[in-house]
């Protein structure tokens, strides 16, 4: 069979007969990897860069250090802002069983980040039995242990409440009220609050508010200022976009980014 040591085509890796099939890509800012889908679950890892993946359940952004797992079959897009060298774990079945059925943002352990690296350097058909298959074991390891962040934008199936979803992203500046929205789609307040939970498990502000977080991470890492971002999506002023990224991720977008 094809040996794909140094192969960036992703068709190379879905067949290997190991466990994890490594593989190392970069691409420039503002590529579009169409939508298209694996026999594999995959691992997708930026090691500098912001990759914006859409699929049908929504849409996920990862930044540098972060990685998304996405399970065999499903169907997404790749939009990369900035330079983006992506690393990408492919998992065999069995190998990727005790993972999650849905994708979802992880947090890439300093440990994990020197393993990946590694494995990609590695030839597709490393033995098992010896240190390369050792690492690919601690690398399930590690990868079972991640913590999962809140990085994900759910996409709503009702009709009424995807329009107003679409309203929203199309101009994230706009304060509208969830009752001005409301009006708009021609659902009440109280209904619409429903939706939001039944549907999308959070509520309008916190919704509007990831959105927001979202598409503020793939500007900065473009390069567009703090200043720039925070006005540009409907914040009173920088402070007031600052302490929101403090509080949905942790610290200061100029640390994060870092």
């Amino acid at each position: 069979m094809p040996q794909p040591t140094r192969s960036t085509d992703a068709l190379d890796f879905q067949s290997v007969p190991r466990p994890v099939a490594a593989m190392a890509k970069s691409f420039e800012d503002g590529h579009l990897i169409a939508a298209h889908r694996h026999d594999r679950g995959q691992l997708v890892y930026a090691v500098t860069g912001v990759m914006t993946i859409d699929a049908a359940a929504g849409t996920w952004v990862v930044p540098p250090d972060r990685a998304l797992w996405i399970p065999a079959g499903v169907l997404h897009e790749i939009r990369v802002s900035g330079r983006l060298d992506m690393r990408t774990l492919y998992l065999r079945d069995d190998a990727s069983a005790p993972l999650p059925h849905d994708c979802v943002v992880l947090a890439v352990t300093p440990l994990l980040r020197e393993l990946v690296v590694r494995a990609t350097q590695l030839p597709a058909l490393y033995p098992e039995d010896g240190p390369a298959g050792s690492l690919m074991d601690l690398i399930l390891a590690e990868i079972r242990g991640l913590q999962a962040l809140p990085l994900h934008l759910p996409i709503p199936r009702d009709r009424r409440l995807a329009r107003l979803c679409d309203l929203v992203r199309a101009d994230l500046a706009a304060n509208r009220t969830r009752d001005d929205y409301a009006t708009v789609v021609g659902i009440s307040p109280r209904s619409l609050s429903r939706l939001f939970r039944s549907e999308l498990g959070i509520g309008f502000s916190m919704w509007r508010r990831r959105a927001r977080l979202l598409t503020a991470l793939a500007r900065l890492q473009s390069g567009e200022s703090v200043t720039a971002v925070a006005l540009g999506l409907g914040y009173e002023s920088p402070s007031a976009f600052t302490a929101m990224f403090k509080r949905e991720l942790g610290m200061r977008p100029s640390r994060y980014l870092k």
